[in-house]
């Protein structure tokens, strides 16, 4: 088996317990401007970034004026009304520790804005333990779409063979897929085992994957 030497990694519903707030947000910028879209409808959807979600709920493209109006909106509703209320997921900053003291190269790849993202590593405790960062202003597009991983690879100069991806939702699984790189998936994001179906392994949380390392994709290769 190949020798993995990097973790790349998602943040919302992978370290931090954020999809609901982001749902909401959504949910909140396109009533806003008279597109009325159920939660469940956007729920669904998280994971992706602005541009993949917007055309899917409302026809938009995510650079039309309306498409980036919403998407401001958004960024503020979730900074102003939500970020404070979001939390660490169980084990968060304990894995990224142990991956870190086991000599692996860490680097996120989110579909997050620069400016939430660095929020949300500061509320998982993790910031310092992951200066290397991918967010959607990195990538031409966002996930499902592959271009944030392989920019992730890119930055740490390593064959798609060498890396491994832990995240929570299909998109991220798709992402990693299109990229060449094993996934490993989190339950934590809200999403059954068959939405997640073809990752080498499912842990509810970071806490789990602690628990079992010694036996996980990561540790066995």
């Amino acid at each position: 088996m190949t020798h993995i030497q990097a973790v790349i990694l998602d943040v919302d519903g992978t370290l931090v317990d954020s999809n609901d707030a982001h749902a909401r947000a959504w949910v909140e910028a396109l009533h806003s401007y008279g597109y009325d879209v159920e939660q469940q409808r956007i729920r669904q959807l998280i994971g992706m970034g602005g541009d993949n979600l917007l055309p899917e709920v409302a026809s938009l493209d995510k650079d039309s004026e309306p498409g980036s109006q919403i998407s401001k909106r958004r960024s503020e509703i979730f900074k102003s009304r939500y970020l404070s209320g979001v939390r660490p997921l169980p084990g968060a900053r304990e894995l990224i520790a142990h991956l870190h003291d086991d000599g692996l190269r860490l680097i996120v790849a989110s579909s997050a804005k620069t400016d939430e993202l660095e929020q949300l590593l500061d509320i998982a405790e993790v910031g310092e333990l992951l200066p290397e960062r991918i967010s959607a202003e990195d990538a031409a597009h966002s996930k499902p779409d592959p271009d944030t991983i392989q920019v992730a690879l890119d930055k740490l100069g390593l064959p798609a063979s060498h890396a491994i991806m832990i995240g929570d939702t299909p998109y991220d699984l798709q992402a990693a897929s299109k990229a060449g790189v094993k996934f490993i998936a989190f339950r934590s994001g809200g999403w059954s085992d068959s939405d997640l179906a073809g990752a080498l392994a499912i842990y509810d949380t970071p806490a789990d994957l602690l628990a079992h390392y010694d036996e996980s994709p990561i540790a066995r290769h």
